[in-house]
């Protein structure tokens, strides 16, 4: 069984960074893409980032992009989302997604994950 648990949220104010965590158990993810995605209150759930865990290719969001840096620690099966320079608009729960994914166009889509963590609130004060 696969799981995912986040780590790493908090209350900051503008500016400030933060670093999220997801660990991941209960197989091997060689071939995997682990992605973050956020929700805030009444708004759809949003890509942030995603990475592919054998080959370490990458994809931010444009509204994250020289912000946010999504990268993975193979040896700890964990995924880091480092958060700098956060904007008031960055407040909501964060969550990780783990599958395999064929294509890399695919990553940013929620629909392509099967597996979820619980999330992680965010909220950065103006």
């Amino acid at each position: 069984q696969v799981q995912l648990v986040e780590s790493g949220g908090g209350l900051v104010q503008a500016g400030a960074s933060l670093r999220l965590s997801c660990a991941a158990s209960g197989r091997t993810f060689s071939r995997h893409t682990m992605g973050w995605f956020r929700q805030a209150p009444g708004k759809e759930r949003e890509f942030v980032a995603a990475i592919t865990w054998r080959s370490g290719n990458t994809d931010h969001a444009d509204s994250v992009k020289g912000r946010f840096t999504i990268s993975r620690d193979n040896a700890k099966n964990t995924v880091y989302l480092q958060m700098n320079s956060l904007k008031f608009e960055d407040t909501a729960v964060y969550y990780c997604a783990l599958d395999f994914i064929a294509s890399e166009s695919q990553r940013s889509r929620p629909e392509s994950y099967n597996y979820w963590g619980q999330g992680t609130q965010v909220t950065v004060s103006s």
